[in-house]
């Protein structure tokens, strides 16, 4: 059976993997940050990337996103989309997310503005709050404020919001976007126990509809959202990848960053 022919630009993923970097390197004033590291996502699927401070991973997302610029290395998209060949607006255009440690919310506007602004349109930021919504955007919006558990919270001023209602926010606005991939800095950290599992839930509410990588030290928290596979970084490269029972009896993961 002949497979159908994809458009110039769209996203094939038909062997399973959205996310392939093969060899890449970056060095910063001698320093190797990424030392031919290798890494494969697949479609749909939650990733967790543990390692000491330095093992690459900051990087690793700042390659991925085209903020960083390897020396070496090939990172695509699909099997045909060259990231290596685009800049960081058109990376986010299609459709690689990425939300950092600390959450950059609107203050001063009210939850339901934050996900308005975050709409994928190519309206200015204040036109974006001024034009009336359509039916299936405000249907957008209230779907995912329902994804996030802050529904009731709509008409609250962002900036009154608990840290872990901050984060569920940001990762809403990153939702609006309909991401393909997420990255997800360090989610829980500052979180009371409570906010970690909700955010363990959220995250593994969404995993199959998009490809979420997730950056954490907290292993209790990893190990709360790894069903499948963990990778470690050390010194720029794949230490070892495996389930989470697999990778913490590792001798090689106890010894540079679990400890005995």
């Amino acid at each position: 059976m002949t497979e159908l022919a994809l458009n110039p630009g769209e996203l094939d993923i038909r062997h399973g993997t959205i996310l392939y970097l093969e060899d890449v390197s970056v060095s910063f004033d001698g320093f190797k940050a990424l030392n031919k590291l290798s890494l494969y996502i697949n479609a749909g699927e939650l990733r967790c990337l543990i390692g000491p401070n330095g093992a690459g991973k900051t990087t690793l997302m700042d390659v991925i996103t085209g903020k960083t610029r390897p020396d070496s290395g090939s990172v695509f998209f699909g099997q045909t989309i060259n990231l290596l060949e685009m800049d960081e607006p058109a990376i986010a255009k299609a459709g690689i997310c990425r939300k950092f440690q600390k959450p950059s919310v609107f203050e001063m506007l009210s939850v339901f503005e934050n996900l308005e602004l975050a709409l994928a349109t190519n309206k200015g930021v204040w036109a974006t709050l001024f034009a009336k919504l359509n039916g299936e955007q405000r249907d957008r919006i209230e779907k995912v404020l329902e994804t996030i558990g802050l529904t009731e919270h709509r008409t609250q001023l962002a900036g009154i919001l608990s840290h872990g209602q901050k984060q569920w926010l940001e990762i809403g606005m990153l939702l609006m976007q309909d991401p393909k991939v997420m990255l997800v800095d360090e989610p829980v950290a500052g979180m009371t126990h409570q906010e970690v599992e909700r955010t363990a839930e959220l995250l593994l509410s969404l995993q199959g509809e998009r490809s979420i990588i997730v950056v954490e030290h907290d292993m209790e928290f990893v190990r709360s959202i790894a069903q499948h596979k963990v990778t470690v970084l050390h010194e720029g490269s794949v230490l070892t990848e495996g389930s989470m029972d697999e990778v913490q009896n590792d001798p090689r993961v106890i010894q540079v960053y679990l400890g005995d």
